[in-house]
């Protein structure tokens, strides 16, 4: 598989470990990593621009982000903030910031902004993800303006839900990157 848009892996909460797929991806694509400054107790304000710091870095046009977790509800601040257009999202499990079942730690991810995003998204989101209901997450995407694709019981679309390599959301990238802008 051959990609040509600029590809960021953005990982949630607690950074991906060395099993996820965005780190197998990164590594077998050589896909760039959005570092964070602080994984475990992230400031939304840090986490936006340090976003909007790595996309200056190519023509928006050609990128694609590749959100987890926490990053898909920071990708929709940053869109909201910035509203610059970029080529599309992936946005695979985003975490609901106002349930009680998110941890605590984080500051100001809530509310999870419902605004239409400036580009093409797909939202990947499973029946059984601890972190998000299924409506909740077809509420974001329906707000996003995202295509959602429901992977059934998949729990959080992590190492501890079996997903290592992860072909099917390749296939799903792969249909963002034909996307003509």
């Amino acid at each position: 598989m051959t990609f040509n848009s600029a590809i960021l892996i953005h990982p949630g909460l607690g950074n991906s470990g060395p099993q996820h797929w965005q780190t197998l991806w990164e590594k077998e694509y050589n896909f760039p990593r959005i570092e964070q400054r602080d994984w475990e107790t992230p400031v939304r304000a840090d986490w936006t621009a340090t976003i909007n710091d790595h996309v200056s870095k190519y023509d928006p046009k050609n990128v694609i982000l590749v959100g987890h977790s926490l990053a898909c509800t920071t990708i929709a601040y940053w869109a909201q903030q910035y509203n610059i257009s970029i080529k599309a999202a992936l946005l695979v499990a985003p975490s609901d910031t106002e349930a009680d079942t998110y941890p605590p730690g984080t500051t100001g991810f809530t509310p999870v902004p419902l605004i239409k995003l400036p580009f093409p998204s797909i939202v990947v989101a499973s029946t059984d993800d601890y972190y998000v209901t299924l409506a909740r997450a077809t509420q974001f995407a329906e707000a996003w303006g995202s295509e959602l694709v429901n992977v059934g019981d998949a729990g959080h679309i992590n190492v501890a839900s079996g997903f290592g390599e992860w072909d099917y959301g390749l296939e799903l990238l792969e249909r963002l990157e034909k996307i003509t802008i």
